[in-house]
């Protein structure tokens, strides 16, 4: 059902922030961190909040905060 709020409506047009999860392999000296993410492949992404080593958060290519790491469980049903 569409909605009849404008302002609802204009957010639906708006793109939505991209968020992954990684590991943060190391820091590079203009600010910014390697992340290393779940599928194997790694990205860059501009921040140094979180520890080599430890699970991140990154939202449309900063470091967001710091996550749990927690077991990653796949089903084949």
């Amino acid at each position: 059902m569409a909605t009849t709020n404008p302002w609802k409506a204009f957010q639906g047009l708006l793109p939505k922030p991209r968020r992954v999860i990684g590991t943060v392999v190391y820091h590079k000296s203009n600010g910014t961190s390697t992340i290393t993410l779940r599928n194997g492949s790694s990205i860059t992404a501009r921040g140094q909040g979180v520890e080599v080593g430890e699970k991140v958060l990154v939202e449309d290519g900063e470091v967001v905060r710091e996550v749990p790491d927690l077991p990653d469980y796949q089903s084949s049903v």
